[in-house]
């Protein structure tokens, strides 16, 4: 069997996955060269050191090292230090593989090219399979001034309070919109928000420049003011990433406004609606602040579509009026309290927790 399609199907086990696709396959032959995709299928998705990859290919531990730095460099590989050794690991498709290579620009005929092949994996085969488990991946946090105050926000959706528990920050490009090229609307393009280890690797792999908590802060109302909906990992625990994006590019909302997927995000816990009698119907909301198509303008007054509304606030906190408000759900989407907690219930939602665990022993 070709290496490529091995390193695929190891890639495959992930909670993510990653599905067979000619555009896929190229996307690897890209990526990585054939002694780096020969050397990854050694790897799994736990860091090991550099002697324990030795010992697994044969190879010296002076090429094992090498070969990983390298491949850590162009950012296909993760890579974390831990008492004074480095251990390297496998990275899922998103966020990884697609994001990494474009998170410090793009602009090259290398980039075109992968940018090309990402959205064809992403609309043929990518999207649906992200998009599969009952239980999302990412969800929606809400504007933070549209929901502090009230007495049932839970501490997870408040983002300066999930925030305190980071200790390093990272900025990046948004690789949906640089992947796009002229392609990608007129959105700001550094807005992406990385933290702790995956921040640390991104910075020191110069993928992304480290930035002040105060930075972060800004950097999520400069955001808001753009329109761009914030989205962050599905668990109760810490922030990995939070991404500031649109409907129109973002790997994860195109699930929905394009591909219409069953389980593309998780909403917050949150929707909002329009008072009638306050709403002067100057459609701000629906025309430049709705990422989702979810309010109908149509009418006297603005009319929200509670189940497509995804709960970001963005049309609350801009309303002239101040005639939306956030509503708290009558059922509110369960978050998983750990990130492992969210791996395993997806791994077992699409039946291989088993392949997983097999995989990383």
């Amino acid at each position: 069997m070709d290496i490529y399609e091995k390193l695929r199907q190891r890639l495959a086990t992930n909670p993510v996955g990653a599905p067979p696709s000619e555009a896929f396959d190229e996307i690897l032959r890209i990526l990585f060269t054939p002694d780096e995709a020969k050397l990854a299928l050694s790897l799994t998705f736990l860091p090991q050191p550099v002697d324990r990859i030795a010992e697994k290919t044969g190879l010296s531990m002076q090429t094992v090292r090498d070969t990983c730095e390298a491949m850590a460099d162009k950012g296909v590989i993760f890579s974390r230090e831990k008492k004074g050794d480095m251990g390297y690991c496998l990275l899922p498709a998103i966020p990884g593989l697609f994001e990494f290579p474009f998170m410090g620009g793009g602009g090259t005929p290398m980039h075109d090219r992968l940018g090309h092949l990402w959205e064809t994996y992403h609309v043929e085969n990518q999207g649906m399979e992200f998009a599969s488990s009952p239980t999302p991946l990412m969800r929606v946090l809400p504007v933070e001034e549209t929901v502090s105050g009230n007495d049932e926000v839970l501490p997870y959706e408040v983002i300066t309070r999930m925030m305190e528990n980071n200790h390093t920050f990272a900025l990046a490009e948004c690789a949906c919109r640089v992947s796009k090229g002229e392609d990608a609307c007129d959105k700001p393009t550094d807005v992406c928000l990385l933290f702790d280890g995956m921040a640390r690797f991104l910075i020191d792999r110069k993928h992304a420049r480290e930035i002040t908590r105060e930075e972060a802060h800004a950097t999520l109302l400069r955001a808001e003011e753009a329109g761009l909906v914030h989205t962050t990992n599905n668990s109760q625990d810490r922030l990995n990433l939070i991404c500031n994006c649109c409907g129109c590019c973002c790997t994860i909302l195109t699930c929905r406004t394009k591909l219409n997927a069953p389980y593309p995000v998780s909403t917050s816990q949150w929707f909002a609606r329009v008072d009638e009698t306050e709403c002067t119907g100057c459609g701000i909301c629906a025309d430049e602040r709705c990422m989702l198509d979810a309010i109908d303008t149509t009418g006297d007054a603005a009319a929200i579509d509670e189940a497509q509304c995804i709960g970001c606030g963005l049309c609350v906190s801009t309303c002239p009026a101040e005639a939306i408000s956030m509503i708290k759900r009558a059922m509110t989407p369960p978050v998983p309290e750990t990130g492992s907690q969210l791996g395993s219930q997806v791994l077992m939602e699409k039946g291989r927790l088993e392949a997983f665990i097999d995989m990383n022993t």
